[in-house]
């Protein structure tokens, strides 16, 4: 299957809170899940879905899809995500191997936090309790260790950055843009910090410490958007910690990582009818399974599912990468008239772009001499010719027609 995505996914929290419970649910990789902090000691890299309606029912057609899946009208459109080790108090400055599991995510577009909504986790990650813990305070420990973490990268070439722009005029964002595209910071992110702190980017010698932390936040809020998952909701105290969390101001989906993980692992060996995000399954042969196993899936409907509608993971997903990353849905096609391309597939590629992405941006996506060599593309519903500028919109079909080829 050929990759689709182009955005990464962090998944990052304290250790404990489910992470790798919630990375194996969303990706059916083998991670190691254990009841003990430090049990991931390298980043898993795996390859998740974002669940959309596919548009071959509304065009009539049956679809041949390459480089996503077509599961009864939903299309799943591959998406990567990387889960790194969990971080505690002091990560920034080494502590528990910190730097080395924050380093992971520099390329990270968004972040997912999990928080282990019961509070049965302390700051640590030990177990305790479930309630003794206040899992807000998860929340800004988060925040914290990954803004000390960005400052501490800018702070070793600060003075030098904040000389050369005042003595050779220098734009503050060029700079900054220079320094921090390791980290996937970009001049649009840089742009807005300054805009939304106010400060004097033509005299940045001028700047405090204060100053200088509070710019650096700013940016770590506007590159690295983060979503907070409530994980652990069939515990007690999880409702009512997850409206505390949702106060924060953060996007807030309660999920169930376990109950997840246990369906998606029955529907591979075919106990169950399951697709991911889906508020209901249906047991497949009830002989197949043990009073224990049906006990177990029985719990999950009535608790879990019947309870917050889904399990929350694919949620999770969804709403990082139409939310956060304000991502739309676009398939690219050949031939307009059968909506294929020149092999003859229909509908065969799924594309997820940020909003805003302009037909001739697409083209370069999907090959640079059709960027190079775009004349202009056709809209499939209205059948209609656009310009380089067209800006798509979700669930687009769009035909690239350019002087040396067609896509």
């Amino acid at each position: 299957m050929q990759k689709s995505y182009s955005k990464l996914l962090g998944i990052v929290g304290k250790p404990n809170t489910g992470k790798s419970t919630f990375f194996s649910a969303a990706t059916l990789a083998p991670a190691e899940i254990a009841n003990y902090p430090f049990t991931t000691i390298k980043p898993n890299r795996g390859i998740g879905y974002v669940r959309t309606p596919c548009v071959h029912e509304e065009f009539k057609v049956k679809d041949t899809p390459s480089n996503s899946l077509c599961l009864d009208g939903v299309r799943m459109i591959p998406v990567e995500f990387i889960d790194c080790a969990g971080l505690v108090p002091g990560a920034w400055e080494g502590r528990g191997l910190g730097n080395q599991f924050l380093d992971e995510i520099r390329k990270a577009d968004a972040l997912i936090n999990i928080v282990d909504a019961s509070g049965g986790t302390d700051a640590e990650g030990r177990l305790c309790k479930t309630g003794e813990h206040d899992p807000v305070e998860d929340v800004k420990f988060l925040e914290h260790e990954l803004t000390m973490w960005m400052a501490s990268i800018l702070k070793r070439d600060w003075p030098k950055i904040s000389r050369t722009v005042e003595s050779d005029r220098k734009e503050l964002y060029s700079a900054l843009e220079e320094r921090l595209s390791g980290l996937s910071i970009k001049r649009v992110h840089i742009l807005e910090a300054t805009r939304r702190t106010g400060l004097n980017t033509d005299r940045p010698t001028s700047w405090s410490d204060e100053d200088f932390l509070r710019y650096v936040d700013a940016l770590r809020q506007i590159s690295k958007p983060t979503l907070i998952v409530a994980n652990k909701m069939d515990l007690p105290c999880a409702e009512r910690n997850r409206e505390r969390l949702e106060k924060l101001g953060y996007a807030v989906v309660p999920v169930c990582a376990e109950a997840e993980l246990a369906l998606r692992r029955a529907s591979e060996k075919k106990l169950v009818d399951y697709r991911p995000g889906d508020c209901n399954f249906k047991i497949s042969n009830p002989g197949n399974l043990n009073p224990n196993q049906l006990g177990a899936l029985e719990t999950i409907r009535e608790r879990i599912l019947l309870g917050l509608g889904s399990t929350g993971v694919q949620e999770a997903i969804n709403t990082a990468y139409f939310k956060l990353l304000q991502m739309v849905t676009v398939y690219p096609v050949e031939d307009i008239e059968h909506l294929s391309d020149h092999s003859g597939r229909v509908l065969p590629d799924a594309y997820l772009v940020p909003y805003g992405t302009t037909a001739r941006e697409l083209a370069y996506i999907i090959h640079t001499d059709l960027g190079e060599n775009f004349i202009h593309a056709v809209e499939a519903r209205e059948r209609k010719r656009v310009g380089e500028d067209y800006v798509l919109k979700d669930r687009d079909v769009v035909s690239i027609v350019s002087s040396k080829k067609r896509a």
